[in-house]
């Protein structure tokens, strides 16, 4: 697996988005509309102010993750994908491992996450990897769960 940052916008990124979407569409009971939720700017995740990392396995884009960059003191961990066929691979744990190394880069001291219960295996993995649960601290209509990290 090769790990890199990319502009949003590039063709990769946004090949493995339209899965993700696509993905929360299909598992969501109500469906998934990007529109709807609180999707970054593009500005934020870009350096210096955050960052969007994609996986490839040979050519092809297999995960995403983003740091968004935010003025509330905490940087947000948004976008977190892998294709099912590296699931199961450490791939996901790589892709955090690097965010997270990023928003040091950046001088983000605290990180937080949202997600929706229905995601129940995205939270048992952020809390096996030491993200504490806490209170709501956006208006997502689709983020139910929330966490956050000390770095």
């Amino acid at each position: 697996m090769r790990l890199e940052e990319r502009n949003p916008s590039d063709p990769a990124a946004q090949a493995c988005l339209a899965r993700y979407y696509a993905e929360l569409d299909g598992r969501f009971p109500g469906g998934f509309k990007v529109e709807l939720s609180r999707d970054p700017d593009a500005a934020d995740l870009i350096r210096p102010r955050g960052s969007f990392v994609v996986a490839f396995q040979v050519a092809q884009p297999v995960g995403c993750v983003a740091l968004k960059g935010t003025d509330l003191g905490y940087g947000e961990i948004k976008r977190m994908w892998i294709a099912p066929s590296a699931r199961g691979s450490g791939l996901a744990r790589q892709l955090m491992a690097r965010a997270e190394q990023i928003a040091r880069e950046l001088g983000m001291p605290l990180l937080r996450l949202d997600t929706n219960s229905t995601l129940t295996d995205a939270i048992a993995i952020y809390r096996h990897w030491g993200w504490q649960e806490i209170e709501r601290f956006n208006d997502d209509p689709y983020a139910e769960v929330f966490f956050e990290k000390r770095l």
